[in-house]
């Protein structure tokens, strides 16, 4: 099943980060549009980012992740009030899963399975 989602490890608890709005947008001639709006749940994912009522396109995609409120809510300072991940689809029969591990100092990505 295609689609695109998403899962946030907090690595400096050694847990996944609940509570995190998530937004997906697509880029289309240089203008970038929200599909959805979510939050990570108790295990920190996010099962599925594109609305049910939409097919995943080729194309380029954006995960804008709200880490500024995630940490003030845990009482940490961090350095990066959002994380924005972009990201190509090149084959829309696949499904993306785009992984964040973070700090208040840092993050990575990689493509999930």
């Amino acid at each position: 099943m295609s689609g695109i989602s998403t899962h946030v490890l907090d690595l400096t608890k050694g847990k996944p980060a609940s509570g995190i709005t998530v937004t997906l947008e697509q880029e289309n001639a240089g203008t970038w549009s929200t599909l959805y709006t979510a939050t990570t749940d108790s295990d920190g994912r996010c099962k599925q980012l594109l609305p049910s009522e939409r097919t995943l396109q080729s194309g380029t995609y954006r995960i804008i992740f709200d880490t500024g409120t995630y940490f003030r809510t845990i009482n940490v300072i961090g350095l990066y009030p959002f994380v924005v991940i972009t990201f190509a689809v090149h084959n829309a029969d696949e499904h993306h899963h785009i992984p964040l591990l973070l700090t208040a100092n840092g993050y990575s990505t990689y493509r999930g399975s």
